[in-house]
């Protein structure tokens, strides 16, 4: 059963202060029901909006789980952030579902395409526990995938003892921060022969998804701070967890959808666009990239013969 409106009204009062902005002190429980009818008739008309033919260049996703109980156990809230041409991000998709679920994420995507996401993006870059990753080739069937790091490396550290995850994750910083795959390859390798003899499962965690950790080195080395991970979405959905941070009891995913929803579009317009106009608009018109450089014609042309 989902809380009374007075309980949201003590447990997100913080919330909807925030989202309703700095000159809504001391809102009765009263405006903050209106506020939140408001924010729902909101939501539901952008979650039906078109799109328009905009391609984009990236997409980041993740199923994020809020601390709060919502009416079924196992449901998250799926959100997707998509970098345009020009480099400016934007929320496209904010909808419940399960994190694991390829059905749950295949009608996400195919809810974008409908109304306009029809060029495959270039690159998707989430962490690896995501049914996203089955449904991604049944919708866009070219975009690649990359693997976030930090969840990755979350991952791996969780297998290792505690007094050697400081030295484990300097060895990871040796792999990611490398300036080539090249150099990467030979980081990745190290790692996997320091500790594969002691400690398996930590080296086969990261083996296994050494293909998807790595793409970022065929995209402009400006955006791979952006693409090795999925901080455009923890950076801003930490700060919404706070919000609901305090909430107990069962809460209806409506409630909770259109306060994160006000929370993340106020976010939206404070995004770190991507630099390197040139570059974007080059990856956008299929001029491929190694290590981060644009691949010139004379090479491309050899590489074709």
């Amino acid at each position: 059963m989902a809380v009374s409106q007075g309980d949201l009204h003590g447990r997100f009062q913080r919330g909807p202060h925030r989202a309703a902005g700095p000159h809504a002190p001391g809102l009765s429980a009263g405006t903050i029901s209106r506020l939140k009818a408001v924010w729902q008739d909101e939501h539901a008309r952008w979650e039906k909006r078109e799109i328009g033919h905009t391609p984009y260049s990236y997409i980041w996703v993740d199923g994020i789980h809020f601390g709060v109980r919502l009416e079924e156990a196992n449901q998250c809230i799926f959100v997707v952030i998509g970098a345009t041409a020009e480099g400016k991000k934007e929320l496209l998709a904010l909808t419940e579902g399960f994190r694991e679920s390829e059905e749950s994420w295949k009608d996400v995507l195919l809810d974008l395409q409908r109304r306009g996401l029809t060029v495959d993006p270039q690159l998707a870059i989430g962490d690896g526990a995501l049914g996203f990753w089955k449904a991604l080739p049944q919708v866009w069937g070219h975009t690649r995938t990359q693997r976030c790091w930090v969840h990755k490396m979350v991952n791996v550290l969780n297998k290792f003892p505690k007094h050697l995850q400081a030295k484990a994750k300097s060895a990871r910083h040796q792999i990611w921060m490398a300036s080539t795959r090249e150099h990467a390859g030979q980081a990745f390798e190290a790692f996997l022969t320091t500790y594969t003899p002691k400690y398996p499962k930590a080296a086969e965690c990261l083996a296994k998804d050494k293909k998807a950790l790595l793409a970022f080195y065929d995209f402009p080395s400006e955006h791979w701070h952006h693409i090795r991970t999925t901080n455009p979405i923890e950076s801003t959905f930490a700060t919404v967890r706070l919000r609901t941070a305090k909430t107990r009891g069962c809460v209806s995913s409506t409630s909770i959808l259109s306060m994160v929803f006000k929370l993340a579009r106020s976010a939206e317009g404070h995004w770190v666009k991507l630099c390197g106009a040139a570059q974007r608009a080059k990856l956008m018109h299929g001029v491929p990239f190694k290590n981060g450089v644009e691949v010139q014609k004379e090479s491309r042309q050899e590489i074709a013969a």
